[in-house]
């Protein structure tokens, strides 16, 4: 009966030992996939980060020219605080740049608040009476497209949504 019993709780430890093993491989794989995720989300933002100069007609007009800093974005000597919230999917950057999706484009999204009354070149402002809150960038090769957004909710990235939307105030071109 003492040997029944000792090779059930031999068993048991076994087991134990066995789910153990079994999580800590699933926590290692987790940190991997995270530690990934999160080194694209850092690539994608140190691509837009310096100084671009304004290359479209509406970035010339509005902006000037614009520099994305680590928790910052200067428009026209004007500095903002800019949250970075998350990557931007190949398919979102190109519902709203009109980018090609099957290029594995990336892009990222931001947080930001720029007051409707903040005046930029010529008087013009961003998203005419409403705030400036969200910004999503989309960098390829030396050019950085720029989307402006007003509302308290973070715009839904669809083509859909996109074509219906008044909350997206403008896309703005720069170059290095």
């Amino acid at each position: 009966m003492v040997q029944a019993g000792s090779e059930q709780g031999a068993r048991e430890i076994e087991i134990r030992g066995q789910r153990a093993e079994i999580r800590m491989r699933s926590l290692v794989v987790a940190a991997a996939v995270l530690a990934g995720i999160m080194a694209g989300a850092a690539q994608v933002r140190a691509q837009d980060q310096g100084y671009w100069r304004a290359a479209s007609s509406m970035a010339v007009t509005i902006t000037s020219d614009v520099t994305i800093g680590k928790g910052k974005l200067t428009i026209d000597f004007f500095t903002y605080p800019l949250a970075p919230i998350r990557t931007l999917k190949p398919t979102e950057v190109s519902a709203v740049f009109d980018a090609d999706v099957s290029a594995g484009i990336s892009g990222m999204l931001y947080r930001l608040k720029i007051p409707a009354a903040q005046h930029f070149n010529k008087k013009n402002t961003l998203c005419g009476d409403e705030d400036t809150q969200w910004m999503a960038t989309y960098v390829t090769g030396k050019t950085m497209q720029v989307a402006f957004f007003s509302g308290d909710d973070q715009p839904v990235f669809t083509f859909d949504a996109m074509q219906g939307t008044s909350t997206k105030c403008g896309v703005f071109t720069y170059a290095r």
